[in-house]
């Protein structure tokens, strides 16, 4: 008996896990990446113009009227858009779904990771029309936009997958540097969540009647700052770690991540200087998001795909 490497043959090629997938198929995964950004930055500006209420029920805009508010103006249209992308979301993914149909047993993770955004936009819906009926409780909102994080890690991860082959994967770095990618992505986990609690102990509610999470600002932005220069500090070790591993996918990754930090904290900076204008908040939380995307496929590379071998 021998070892020998799998390899497809063409009666097999189609449910082999490096099959080569149609060019539509990675167009629509960016597209379902774009949209979960997309709906980051657009519920932000809902939060951020203070049309959070702009439509005071759901899934009705009023009792009356699905589409405007006349008491609240342009409000009630900026809060609808944003409900109404919901429905862009859920058409795209849908789309994708369609797509990756009949390669779902060749590539499960990519399949998968289109049920996800699928199954999660009307979660998300519903989780919006929680947000609404209870006048912006600000922990249902943190919960609204942790959920929205996840999706874009999720959506960047599919557009990855999309461009490389199945089959399985192993780890394939050194202990330190594995170890210190998960503490980089844990301490940027973390600061995402503080972030998230400051900004609900902070002005921007989303509605001027809306109340906040009754924290110290001051106190919560240093535990938010904290755990984001520990963030900084190790995902720079990993990708000094990476260069001399070789581990270049690793190392890319986490430079990506270096770069939207230093605009975070320039942003942070400029917000902390500037009394959080609107538009800075914003930005601040687009790039969580792809901080946190970043981050996770950093970790995602310290594993790579595996040749498989069968007993000849």
């Amino acid at each position: 008996m021998s070892d020998a490497t799998v390899r497809p043959t063409p009666a097999t090629s189609a449910a082999a896990p490096g099959l080569r997938l149609p060019r539509r198929i990675r167009t629509l995964a960016w597209w379902v990446f774009v949209t979960q950004v997309l709906i980051v930055a657009t519920g932000g500006a809902v939060r951020l113009t203070g049309s959070g209420l702009g439509c005071d029920t759901w899934p009705k805009c009023t009792a009356d009227s699905f589409v405007h508010n006349p008491a609240m103006g342009i409000h009630s249209y900026i809060e609808f858009g944003n409900r109404t992308l919901f429905f862009l979301l859920e058409v795209v993914a849908i789309l994708a779904l369609i797509a990756l149909w009949k390669f779902r047993k060749a590539r499960p993770d990519l399949f998968w990771l289109v049920v996800i955004p699928t199954l999660s936009i009307p979660i998300q819906a519903v989780l919006g029309g929680i947000t609404v009926l209870t006048d912006l409780n600000p922990y249902v909102v943190g919960v609204h936009f942790l959920v929205s994080v996840v999706l874009v890690v999720l959506a960047a991860l599919l557009v990855k997958r999309a461009y490389e082959p199945g089959g399985p994967r192993a780890v394939v770095v050194s202990a330190p540097l594995l170890q210190n990618t998960w503490i980089a992505a844990i301490a940027g986990m973390v600061t995402v969540v503080v972030g998230t609690l400051l900004t609900g102990s902070g002005p921007h509610a989303g509605d001027g009647g809306a109340a906040r999470n009754g924290l110290d600002s001051a106190v919560v932005q240093t535990l938010h700052v904290a755990p984001a220069y520990a963030t900084l500090i190790f995902t720079a070790l990993v990708c000094f770690l990476a260069y001399q591993e070789r581990a270049f996918s690793v190392q890319r990754f986490a430079s990506w991540a270096l770069v939207v930090m230093a605009l975070q904290i320039m942003v942070g900076i400029a917000q902390a200087r500037l009394a959080l204008p609107p538009m800075l908040v914003g930005i601040h939380m687009v790039l969580a998001c792809l901080l946190a995307s970043a981050l996770f496929l950093m970790l995602v590379e310290t594993r790579q795909r595996v040749r498989v071998s069968v007993a000849s």
